[in-house]
């Protein structure tokens, strides 16, 4: 009989899964994120509370089987909120635990292949939230950007943004997953924000954003528009390297 285990959408919560199913020894298993869980016709269910022991059980263990770049194709993948992720890693995990060699690389088996296509994708798009952020000042004299990326890369385009701008505060938030990470000059820490209905995310808000902020991106509009030479446009190439799904962020483009 299948067993769905759920849990709570984090990646300790999916590790504690794992850990359960080794656990109870389940032959089948469906490993559901809550919030796209639909109760099954058939089965039984469980929901699994994330335990932080467990998690780190499961970690160590792939740590002895797995080189720390394959470790990270596993968080990237899982970042990549594909429907049924979680299968996919479960798979690969298990065959790599079933391995008495390192397999975590074996791109024969199609769980394995699959978590580093995944991962490819997710870095891309890291890099792309990296080089496409675009800061507004507030009147709070916090540097605001709001980003809607494919993948949930917030936690991973976390330590660049510290590094680089680790004399402001700071506030990126993701719409799409209505939540952000906040740095206050010492620490960043995950926040969730409010925002009413007449939010226009691609807009800078004279009520919100400082004067200078609105003088400033005049002057690079100005800038951009003289620099942009018709007889040498290349659509095609600039679309390729700055996607239209991005521009709706960047003050040049509005």
């Amino acid at each position: 009989m299948e067993t769905t285990l759920i849990y709570d959408g984090t990646f300790d919560g999916f590790l504690t899964a794992v850990f359960t199913a080794y656990e109870m020894k389940l032959k089948a298993v469906v490993i559901v994120n809550q919030q796209q869980f639909q109760q099954p016709l058939f089965g039984t269910t469980e929901t699994v509370y994330t335990d932080q022991e467990k998690a780190n059980r499961v970690w160590k263990g792939l740590k002895t089987k797995m080189s720390s770049n394959e470790l990270r194709r596993l968080y990237y993948a899982f970042l990549s909120e594909k429907p049924s992720v979680e299968h996919t890693l479960y798979q690969a995990i298990l065959y790599v635990f079933a391995s008495k060699t390192n397999v975590a690389s074996d791109y024969t088996n199609p769980h394995i292949l699959e978590v580093s296509k995944l991962t490819k994708n997710v870095g891309r798009e890291k890099h792309r939230m990296e080089a496409f952020v675009r800061f507004k000042l507030t009147k709070d004299g916090i540097y605001f950007a709001n980003i809607e990326p494919d993948f949930n890369v917030l936690p991973l385009i976390k330590n660049h943004f510290e590094r680089r701008y680790a004399d402001q505060k700071w506030l990126i938030y993701d719409l799409k997953r209505k939540y952000g990470i906040y740095y206050d000059l010492e620490n960043v820490e995950l926040i969730t924000l409010d925002f009413g209905d007449d939010f226009d995310p691609s807009k800078t808000d004279p009520n919100l954003f400082a004067a200078i902020e609105l003088e400033f991106q005049q002057l690079w509009n100005d800038y951009f528009k003289s620099t942009n030479i018709k007889s040498r446009k290349n659509m095609k190439l600039h679309i390729q390297h700055v996607p239209k799904r991005y521009w709706k962020y960047l003050s040049e483009k509005q």
